[in-house]
């Protein structure tokens, strides 16, 4: 009897184990058609669009997102120059803005917020949005919405 629910417990402990590994090892699915790309980076220009809005509106500190920008911005070869020009101009100016929010977060100042100038961001990012809108549906017929895995 002992030897049964010892076996019980090390088979929990070892789903256990399992489940919590493969939660946190899990990895962001990788971008790796032009197309895929595009639906990243413009995800991430809608949230930092509805970041900056919002910034404007409460002065609430939050970080513009860099992700897709920083996994993909070498492999961008198959956008025009002048877009790949925008979309660099766009995340330069969100770095700089993400590094003068960390400078008023560590400072514990609210005042240092009121600096931080958003309007510089807003036409970039909406030249940005609006040339990824262009490609994209100009793209979607030929190469298709991405495949997601199945399981």
């Amino acid at each position: 009897m002992d030897g049964d629910f010892g076996s019980s417990w090390l088979i929990l402990v070892v789903l256990a184990v399992f489940m919590v590994g493969s939660f946190f090892l899990r990895r962001r699915r990788k971008e790796g058609t032009p197309f895929e790309m595009v639906v990243s980076l413009r995800s991430e220009l809608e949230y930092n669009r509805r970041l900056m809005e919002t910034f404007k509106l409460r002065r609430h500190a939050r970080k513009f997102k860099m992700g897709s920008w920083r996994r993909n911005n070498t492999k961008l070869d198959f956008l025009d120059q002048p877009l790949q020009t925008t979309l660099t101009s766009t995340f330069d100016i969100a770095e700089d803005i993400n590094r003068q929010i960390d400078t008023a977060r560590k400072s514990g100042s609210t005042s240092y917020l009121a600096n931080i100038n958003m309007d510089r961001i807003e036409e970039p990012l909406a030249k940005s949005q609006q040339a990824l809108e262009e490609w994209f549906q100009a793209h979607l017929e030929t190469e298709g919405p991405p495949r997601r895995p199945v399981f």
